[in-house]
């Protein structure tokens, strides 16, 4: 990236901004490499850094199409499914267990619950 200019934190000049900034006014860096820094210094640490992009050669924010909606509807629908019972769980899967907390911890399952055994699956 070379020399980039630093600016100090909340000193930046207008025609620059972050990309949240920028995605707030509906543009993206299209792109462009980082114009500049921002730095806000911190005690006994080192500076946070925000990069900033020129604002004049941002590029509008691509439309939503109907196939992009229908991927991401996929891609989250995927993550509510459990592996284990392969059943929608009604909420994203948290990687940190890989399954539903109904498999997770059958142990804590209410007694006669049909929703912690499964027809799919032979066990």
């Amino acid at each position: 990236m070379g020399a980039l200019p630093v600016f100090l934190w909340h000193l930046a000049p207008d025609g620059y901004a972050t990309r949240r900034q920028l995605r707030a006014r509906g543009l993206r860096p299209g792109g462009q490499d980082v114009a500049a820094q921002l730095e806000r210094p911190r005690r006994r640490r080192e500076p946070l850094i925000a990069y900033l992009y020129r604002v004049d050669l941002a590029k509008p924010v691509r439309p939503m199409t109907p196939a992009r909606w229908a991927a991401l509807d996929a891609a989250n629908r995927a993550r509510r499914i459990c592996p284990e019972c392969r059943r929608d769980a009604g909420y994203v899967i948290p990687p940190s267990l890989g399954m539903c907390s109904a498999c997770a911890f059958p142990d804590n399952a209410p007694e006669g619950a049909s929703w912690n055994s499964s027809p799919l699956i032979a066990r």
